[in-house]
């Protein structure tokens, strides 16, 4: 395993390439049926979700089993999964969230292949290498993810993502006690990690407590942009090797969701978290062969990988393609075999289906919002009164249509129906800041309240707007940089590369940004405590509510799905009232594969789907 630097002499790449126990408590048994919630948003209609559970207190412990059942494409033998201790509003989230394709995705082929190469794109080069518990972006998930494991994943054979499809990785089995507070993994045996050292639950309680930064953690990560995630565990205990208890503050039955994203992977205790940046070791489905900086990353198969008969493919290739188009005419003419996840717009999907018709495109979800982050601890966006203009400013439906060229949802801080099953929908945001179905009445407002505060045609207010040297982000702040300009606001535009973005906007180094905020799982939990809990390296705008804080508590805690929505409801509008992060849409993406890509669903999620052990390619 190596890391090497650019050459261009030697370079395989294609020229086009180159620029067990636990207390007895009570837990939650589940029967599968259909539910329906009225949405709390006042339309009368009822939201189904049709593979829910019904679930009642049983005076009993449940374990549950880890795995998916038998594929027709003939995986392990699996039982399917069962999970009977998460409460009803996560169980909801089996809503269809994907959307009406262009085409769709086969189904799992029933005789698989084995063997061959997939051709993958990456629109930049890792910028923190294999590192995903120090990163924020899908550059680093998406090739990452073959190498390494988690306890817990979504299926990637389900394009929704659920407690019903969450399927065991390294846990076999696990199980929720003293009523969502402490949650058993029973642990695989016999995983080796790619080095030959065995997995142990030494490895699990190494990673979870340098994520949530114990105070007796044996190591510690350079960023760690999701350590509100874990604030509310109290203790990990590993009472034998292949055990793990998690025990919490006070009940969280969302905590599974999280371990379940592909942000949550299991590191070795055995090695430094440094190592990650330019390697990587782990227990995943692909190993590291090599790491061309500037160029490709290369990884082939597992042959002691722990489930039987995968990987089906022999090898993964990621190219750095850094331009836009050469990625897209790369896919078109066949070089590449799959699009990079959240890169192909609508307008791209319609030329790629006209030219090259057995492409197959799939509409979906990415889970990422564009979204204004406003550094309010210093001048001149310290003053709520500049935030709110500036949230007023910007016309959401024209960006949707004139950046997304239609491929784009309006919402507020969690995705909207049918794309997500939390998010205010649109008769519920007119009122808030921005929305107003006249964008004129609303720039005159953002006028209104930077006159109040001095500004004037002859006096503007001039800012620098800060965002990520992509070209996705760039498009988006263009854009905001116009509207702003009609309210007064003359702002400058900054691009960050990657490896520098994340780190600047954690210190809080900038005034304004343009930015994309990716969320592992559909999931307020995920959200709330990520992006707006006091201190949280996420929360770029150092927005700080001690209210706000503990109605996210308190939603995180309901059981009830009908009291949970409205709780998730009301602290979305606060939010966007107070424009803590205006968000401007949320992104929809157009998978796109050749035909002879099998097994590779897009999920409502970007950053889950890249586990790659039950692709395979017809060719």
């Amino acid at each position: 395993m190596r890391a090497t630097t650019s050459s261009t002499s030697g370079s395989t790449a294609p020229s086009w390439a180159a620029s067990r126990a636990a207390s007895s408590t009570r837990s939650i048994s589940c029967s599968a049926s259909s539910r329906s919630v009225s949405d709390p948003g006042g339309g009368s209609e009822g939201i189904v979700a049709p593979f829910g559970r019904a679930c009642e207190v049983a005076p009993f412990d449940l374990v549950h089993s880890a795995s998916r059942s038998p594929e027709p494409t003939g995986g392990q033998s699996m039982t399917r999964l069962r999970i009977a201790a998460l409460f009803a509003s996560l169980v909801l989230l089996t809503l269809a969230l994907v959307g009406p394709a262009t085409s769709q995705a086969p189904p799992p082929s029933p005789t698989p292949k084995a063997g061959g190469t997939l051709n993958l794109m990456l629109r930049e080069d890792l910028p923190q290498g294999f590192a995903i518990h120090e990163t924020a972006t899908i550059s680093t998930v998406w090739p990452a993810m073959p190498c390494l494991n988690n306890l817990v994943l979504f299926d990637p054979l389900k394009k929704t993502e659920s407690v019903d499809t969450i399927i065991g990785e390294l846990a076999e089995k696990w199980s929720w006690q003293d009523n969502y507070r402490n949650l058993v993994f029973f642990l695989r045996k016999g995983v080796k990690w790619h080095d030959g050292q065995p997995f142990t639950a030494k490895d699990v309680k190494f990673t979870f407590d340098m994520l949530r930064e114990a105070p007796d953690a044996p190591a510690k990560l350079r960023i760690n942009p999701r350590k509100d995630w874990y604030a509310n565990v109290e203790a990990i205990e590993a009472p034998d090797s292949h055990t793990v208890v998690f025990r919490l503050k006070r009940p969280q039955p969302s905590f599974l969701m999280l371990l379940a994203s592909g942000y949550t992977p299991v590191y070795a205790a055995h090695l430094s978290p440094a190592s990650y940046r330019t390697g990587c070791v782990g227990t995943g489905p692909f190993k590291l062969k090599e790491w061309r900086k500037g160029e490709y990353v290369e990884l082939v198969r597992n042959p002691e990988y722990f489930v039987k008969g995968r990987p089906y493919l022999d090898t993964l290739k990621y190219y750095v393609i850094v331009e836009r188009g050469t990625r897209q005419a790369a896919l078109q003419a066949g070089k590449l075999d799959v699009s990079f996840p959240g890169e192909t717009t609508k307008t791209a999907a319609e030329h790629l289906k006209h030219v090259v018709p057995q492409l197959v495109v799939t509409p979906v979800s990415q889970n990422v919002s564009d979204n204004i982050i406003m550094n309010v601890t210093k001048p001149p966006f310290d003053n709520p009164k500049v935030r709110l203009a500036v949230s007023y400013a910007i016309d959401r439906r024209a960006l949707v249509g004139a950046v997304h060229q239609g491929g784009a949802v309006v919402g507020a801080s969690l995705a909207p129906k049918p794309w997500g099953f939390w998010g205010l929908g649109e008769r519920d945001l007119v009122g808030l800041p921005g929305y107003a179905a006249t964008p004129a009445d609303e720039k005159a407002k953002a006028k209104r309240l930077m006159a109040e505060v001095g500004v004037t045609p002859e006096k503007p207010l001039r800012v620098e707007i800060v965002t990520r040297a992509i070209a996705i982000y760039v498009d988006m702040a263009s854009f905001v940089i116009n509207e702003l300009k009609q309210v007064g606001i003359e702002a400058s535009l900054k691009q960050i590369e990657t490896a520098q973005w994340h780190p600047m906007a954690t210190r809080g180094d900038y005034q304004i940004g343009a930015n994309l905020t990716g969320i592992g799982p559909d999931d307020p939990d995920a959200n709330f405590y990520e992006n707006y809990g006091c201190g949280s390296p996420r929360n770029y705008s150092q927005y700080c509510s001690e209210e706000l804080m503990r109605m996210v508590d308190a939603q995180s805690q309901e059981l009830d799905p009908k009291k949970r929505l409205v709780m998730v409801y009301a602290i979305q509008r606060k939010l966007e009232a107070e424009a803590a992060r205006p968000i401007l849409d949320w992104k929809l993406d157009y998978f796109t594969v050749w035909p002879h890509v099998k097994n590779l669903i897009p999920h409502q999620s970007i950053y889950n789907f890249g586990r790659m052990q039950d692709v395979w390619t017809d060719r």
